[in-house]
């Protein structure tokens, strides 16, 4: 896991970014009447497997808490993530 990994929202992209080794990951969302739709998650392959998506997630989940959002997780992982960490399952749409 990458722990010195900084989460930034950019909310002008509409997404959570970190910049590792000069790659980029993301994980996007959109934002309608108070509900985040976590729409897609990328991490480039150089850097799977080190736990970025998963600060990514959770990063963009804690927001939506604190902004008491509701979530719609269109991205797979997030949806498999909100699965496992059952302290983001309030959060869910619908």
């Amino acid at each position: 896991m990458t722990d010195d990994v900084e989460i930034r929202n950019n909310p002008a992209a509409s997404r959570y970014e970190c910049t590792v080794e000069g790659h980029l990951s993301v994980a996007e969302y959109e934002i309608a009447d108070g509900v985040m739709t976590l729409t897609h998650t990328l991490v480039p392959t150089e850097l799977r497997g080190r736990g970025i998506a998963e600060k990514l997630v959770r990063a963009a989940l804690n927001d939506a808490k604190a902004d008491q959002h509701k979530v719609v997780p269109e991205c797979s992982y997030v949806a498999k993530f909100i699965e496992r960490n059952r302290e983001f399952q309030t959060l869910l749409a619908g």
